[in-house]
């Protein structure tokens, strides 16, 4: 398993103060460029991030080895100590191999395929007939969570499912492997416009939606959902709270999230430009 680095916004300089973080990878696009972005505004902030997972920077959170974490999923009982925040809309969006000419998907069909009820490709349709390969996250991953609940109506996913540990490596997956299928964040979905894209995957439509940042605005893409700002309840970090503010409420921010492939949710518009 390759090692996970953490990622540095910018380089820290004397007297810097460093916000340290861990969380989501399918977040982990957006967060860089806002990053990067506040720390153009306070050039004493640098930020450190290790993308391990939505569930696990919880848990990072917990243990006060962070002093924030990104999740892609909702709180749960097991979060105990740490307080949500939604940031900005995202998506779960479902990817399979270029070559692949399956154009839609229903969530029954989906359900069926991560279950590993429908194993070959002429149970679910398109133009292959070979043995569906699923890829999917690990359970350290907010993101396997959100399919989990949402999709699989929270049953385990099927043995056969690739358990990878980032959205870029199932994105990297399915471009490598015609028969495979998988779900990934919205910067990762290979959808035009966004920010990472592999050249042999292509987002498909769910239940006849497509997984786009017009239709997650809109909120009727099916798998539609918030990204989430998780801090510790006790004693939370000033300089923390102070990042999240502005990332929730600064027309700056809110293009930064547009241009990174997420979708703002409350950012105020930018200012008018006088004529």
């Amino acid at each position: 398993m390759a090692a996970v680095l953490p990622v540095l916004a910018a380089p820290a300089t004397a007297g810097a103060l460093t916000l340290t973080g861990s969380g989501s990878s399918a977040a982990q696009p957006y967060m860089t460029a806002l990053f990067a972005a506040y720390t153009k505004l306070h050039k004493n902030i640098s930020f450190k991030y290790i993308p391990d997972g939505g569930n696990a920077g919880v848990k990072d959170v917990q243990a006060g080895r962070s002093e924030f974490a990104i999740n892609t999923r909702p709180e749960e009982p097991s979060d105990s100590g740490t307080s949500y925040t939604k940031l900005f809309l995202d998506a779960i969006c479902i990817d399979v191999n270029s070559s692949n000419s399956i154009s839609n998907i229903s969530l029954t069909g989906l359900k069926n395929v991560f279950l590993g009820t429908d194993t070959s490709w002429s149970q679910v349709g398109g133009s292959l007939s070979g043995t569906i390969d699923p890829q999917g996250r690990n359970s350290s991953a907010g993101q396997y969570t959100f399919f989990q609940s949402a999709v699989l109506d929270g049953a385990t996913q099927s043995s056969n499912v690739s358990q990878l540990t980032s959205d870029g490596l199932v994105a990297t997956a399915i471009e490598k492997d015609q028969n495979a299928i998988g779900y990934v964040g919205l910067a990762h979905s290979g959808a035009p416009g966004e920010p990472v894209k592999e050249s042999g995957e292509k987002p498909i439509e769910v239940n006849g939606i497509a997984c786009d940042a017009a239709t997650v605005k809109s909120e009727t893409y099916p798998l539609f959902r918030f990204d989430w700002a998780v801090l510790p309840t006790s004693s939370p970090s000033i300089p923390v709270e102070q990042f999240f503010d502005w990332v929730r409420t600064n027309s700056t921010a809110g293009q930064v999230i547009s241009e990174a492939g997420a979708v703002p949710a409350f950012n105020a518009a930018p200012p008018k430009k006088k004529k």
